[in-house]
């Protein structure tokens, strides 16, 4: 039998007609015909059973084989930084080294709840140690445990942070610069009114809440931080998409198997999968959306999706449908992201522009909807002289109901108010500074229910952390509805009047 230094071992036996037994080395003596004892050698050993009687002496052995866990001195995994990458390249690689405990090593990659898998499109060969990818898929910092095995089972690991750039220029051109999604709503440029239905006002529950950026760089580590997203080519082949939940608008789709998930295909929590298939040939650009997406080894599954089949076009999801977010809005193009932050500068020096209103989410929203939205999944009711209107309904900006229990309604925009002074932070917080003047010219969309004053954006390791906390100077009560009905071409399309 072989056991690792250190360990034990047990000893069994059973005889027929003994008097006395003994065991050496260790001198173990013992009456009972049968039994067991552990033994804990330090050095492979040979233990001799001795039984007797009148007649005399009957022996039998084991030999117990030690095996060293450190014939070269400890296991250790010796490499402790890889190299970034950017999403949608492929990865200049990191080849993994171990030293010490018995050759050869197998190297894995320990994801769990507490740990992020590699960057989406990385593999890791279990042998070599080599970690590379033909196209990094996912963006932001990932700290992943990397693990060691020797052939005697011992183990070592180290947490290496790969950190990748995202890739996110794209976001800017989903829809036409006709859409609601691009379009100034500050009072200065637009003369775009307060809207002052009883619906459309931040709850008054909700107007202490701070401004919470719910993106980064590290600020969720291990796991990145945000909703991402990606591009693939028109020629991007379709693959099975399975639904098992709610609404599915695709049961195939360019979703590549390293399309990045949120949060990781660790996490338990909404799992966006955003994937934008640029236009060419035959194909019409396109926006396809999941949540709760997971790919492990194949195909595709979502609890729900949503797809806008021609992202040139400023068509909307048709009323009372909802999409991957409660709202039926899309979730990509309203997406803050650094791309769009650092602009022609750098991450230190951004020179960018925040050119749509930003997805936020509230406790709770209003249980009706206005437009751009086209659903919504929330509490309260409204009235008009005093006959409540059916709930999970669109209401009008330019008639709106008389009296609401509730409000803050799905698809509502919210403007920081032009009385409200930048925050002193945002002198030495540039990226921040830029954000905040994106909620002046474009500002805020409600978008879905979660913690108040969340503010959503793409993981990233060009965010400064540090600068995005000057966001939270803004409490929701700095912020005042805007009317857009005013707008309004058609009830099914986003396009814009003027």
């Amino acid at each position: 039998m072989s056991i690792n230094s250190g360990s034990s071992s047990t000893l069994s036996w059973t005889t027929t007609g003994a008097g006395s037994i003994a065991i050496a080395p260790g001198a173990i003596t013992s009456t009972p015909a049968s039994g067991s004892v552990s033994v804990s050698p330090s050095a492979t050993t040979t233990y001799t059973l001795s039984a007797s009687n009148s007649a005399g002496v009957t022996t039998a052995t084991v030999t117990v084989i030690v095996t060293s866990l450190m014939p070269g001195g400890p296991l250790a995994l010796m490499t402790t930084s890889c190299p970034g990458g950017t999403q949608g390249a492929a990865y200049s690689g990191c080849a993994l080294a171990a030293s010490g405990g018995t050759p050869p090593y197998t190297f894995s990659v320990a994801a769990t709840a507490n740990n992020p898998p590699l960057p989406e499109g990385m593999a890791l060969d279990a042998a070599s140690g080599e970690v590379s990818a033909a196209t990094i898929g996912g963006q932001g910092s990932y700290g992943t445990v990397l693990v060691v095995t020797d052939a005697a089972h011992a183990q070592a690991s180290r947490q290496i942070t790969f950190a990748v750039t995202g890739n996110n220029g794209f976001l800017a051109a989903i829809f036409p610069a006709s859409s609601i999604f691009h379009h100034r709503v500050d009072a200065a440029s637009t003369s775009l009114p307060v809207d002052a239905s009883p619906a459309a006002a931040i709850d008054s529950a909700y107007l202490s809440a701070t401004i919470k950026p719910f993106f980064g760089n590290a600020s969720n580590a291990p796991f990145p931080n945000g909703i991402p997203a990606i591009e693939v080519p028109a020629s991007q082949a379709d693959v099975a998409v399975s639904t098992t939940l709610y609404q599915s608008y695709f049961t195939s789709g360019p979703i590549p198997a390293y399309a990045p998930v949120e949060g990781t295909s660790a996490s338990s929590g909404d799992r966006h999968v955003l994937v934008y298939r640029q236009g060419g040939g035959s194909n019409s650009p396109a926006l396809y959306e999941m949540w709760q997406g997971i790919y492990e080894g194949g195909p595709w599954t979502d609890s729900s999706n949503a797809l806008w089949p021609d992202a040139s076009s400023n068509a909307l999801t048709a009323q009372g449908n909802g999409t991957s977010d409660a709202a039926g809005l899309p979730v990509a193009p309203l997406l803050v992201n650094a791309d769009e932050v650092i602009g022609s500068g750098s991450a230190s020096a951004p020179a960018g522009v925040v050119m749509h209103p930003v997805r936020f989410t509230l406790n709770h929203m209003l249980n009706y909807w206005v437009w751009p939205a086209t659903e919504t999944a929330g509490v309260g009711s409204c009235a008009t002289a005093g006959v409540t209107i059916p709930t999970q309904n669109q209401i009008s900006q330019s008639v709106p109901p008389t009296s609401c229990t509730m409000s803050g309604p799905a698809g509502e925009i919210y403007r920081l108010k032009a009385s409200v002074a930048t925050p002193a932070c945002a002198a030495t917080s540039p990226q921040a500074a830029i954000i905040i003047t994106g909620f002046r010219n474009y500002g805020i969309i409600l978008a879905d229910n979660g913690m108040s004053g969340g503010l959503i954006g793409t993981p990233d390791v060009r965010w400064n952390d540090a600068d995005l906390s000057c966001l939270t100077s803004l409490t929701l009560a700095d912020f005042e509805a805007v009317n857009v009905s005013g707008l309004i071409v058609s009830n099914d399309s986003g396009q814009t009047s003027h």
